[in-house]
């Protein structure tokens, strides 16, 4: 008996998806059928088979067409949700978290997916990877606008996000509250109170009550210490030694800014693209902003190579009593602006640190705005000031203007507390890399 031609397999899908359409199964499936005498491989028809067969509730043949259907395509994440989807209705977990798991590798936008390997994992026991992958779906749907309440979130998947978002808050707690129990037994419960309520706000059990609403970090708040734009100078008597070596450092910049610069980087980052630049970049002027940096330390990575080119810059600021904090601090640089450019309004990411300036070259017409309130700056004069409130920078000069940037603790934390920061500020951040996010805020609750 001869095959049927490509014209008939042709009449047959137009049959099967007619009737699918107007909801007669019975002839589409048997349309279907005979598609696949001429195509055996058809993933479409493979599919709705496998979705026929596991109405009939045969979710073991359901899975064999799904796998045939994965061979014909084996590049369609759909295909592979869909059969983790039913392998985890058939049972077997651990084979429905291999098959969402190679969906994913495919298309990581698969948030419905990525749920699903949560609950696949919750039901092995794979606690932390059952959360980690919670994390990631919720992740990527809120940043659709998905899933941050129940108008934005599909009926039939309400209970199994609520759920999720309750099992990552439980598993960040844990996680945290483990990061910080050893201090507590350092230091004593009552020490590190303040450190608990900062966790209790950064997870959203709690909201955060700041004395002035100007000041408003994108990370992390701590609570209980007194809100200030400009720092008095006695806080930092370490900075008298920069200071007193202002003539050295200013030395040694001016031979990195006499060469060819190549050390020199756009301090927003090469990969940061121009829509950032753009967003916190304006000129003043008819030459191009630019704010370039020379990293001593970036994201507490000691840039060996700067550090030798500026040998007593170096050791002077590895002498300060720096923020260090694995993978986020110090951050210590020449800040190079460039002329007409101007910093727009923007905040930082937590009051546990401050920001401190040693101005180096100060043009006229350069300046910092905190919180409205606008500082000149001094050559040879250390100003410090808490970045989480909005604040700018300009210079509508012709000639660049260079700061010595570093980071230090705010003087109004303990030890106790400062070391608390330091283990919870690089968990948190150890916990989203793992994950695949970086969320400012725990993920809402829908």
């Amino acid at each position: 008996m001869n095959k049927p031609s490509h014209a008939t397999s042709t009449i047959c899908r137009e049959q099967a998806l007619a009737a699918w359409q107007r909801g007669d199964m019975a002839v589409a499936e048997q349309a279907f059928r005979q598609l696949l005498e001429s195509l055996p491989d058809d993933a479409e028809a493979l599919q709705f088979l496998a979705t026929r067969q596991l109405g009939r509730g045969d979710p073991e043949r359901a899975i064999e067409l799904l796998f045939a259907a994965h061979r014909a395509q084996p590049q369609d994440a759909a295909i592979l949700h869909r059969l983790g989807e039913v392998q985890m209705l058939a049972g077997d977990a651990a084979a429905a978290a291999d098959s969402l798991r190679k969906g994913l590798q495919v298309a990581p936008g698969m948030f419905v997916a990525r749920l699903r390997l949560g609950v696949a994992l919750e039901q092995q026991g794979r606690r932390h990877e059952a959360m980690l992958a919670y994390v990631g779906a919720i992740d990527v749907a809120q940043a659709q606008g998905r899933w941050l309440d129940d108008a934005t979130t599909a009926p039939g998947l309400r209970d199994a996000v609520k759920h999720a978002v309750r099992y990552v808050a439980a598993g960040r707690r844990e996680l945290f509250d483990a990061v910080i129990e050893p201090l507590r037994q350092r230091y004593g419960r009552s020490e590190l109170a303040r450190v608990d309520q900062c966790l209790a706000i950064y997870l959203g059990e709690q909201a955060a009550v700041l004395p002035d609403p100007r000041q408003r970090p994108k990370f992390l708040y701590f609570p209980g210490i007194p809100s200030r734009t400009f720092y008095p100078r006695e806080r930092f008597p370490a900075h008298a030694r920069l200071e007193a070596a202002v003539d050295v450092i200013r030395e040694e910049l001016r031979a990195v800014l006499s060469q060819a610069q190549d050390d020199l980087v756009p301090f927003l980052g090469t990969n940061s693209g121009e829509a950032v630049a753009g967003h916190l970049l304006g000129s003043s002027g008819t030459r191009e902003a630019a704010w370039d940096a020379f990293f001593f330390y970036r994201h507490g990575v000691r840039h060996d190579m700067q550090c030798a080119r500026c040998p007593r810059t170096s050791a002077i600021l590895d002498s300060m009593p720096l923020v260090r904090v694995r993978d986020h601090a110090p951050e210590t640089l020449y800040s190079v602006l460039r002329p007409g450019t101007h910093i727009l309004p923007h905040r930082g990411v937590t009051n546990t640190r401050l920001v401190t300036h040693l101005p180096l070259i100060v043009p006229p017409d350069c300046a910092l705005r905190v919180g409205g309130e606008t500082h000149v700056w001094e050559e040879g004069r250390c100003i410090t000031f808490d970045d989480t409130f909005e604040h700018e920078a300009w210079n509508r000069s012709d000639r660049d203007r260079v700061v010595l940037i570093l980071d230090s603790w705010n003087p109004d934390l303990s030890e106790a507390e400062q070391a608390a920061v330091t283990d919870l500020v690089a968990a948190i951040g150890d916990f989203n890399r793992e994950s695949g996010t970086a969320p400012a805020a725990p993920p809402r609750q829908p």
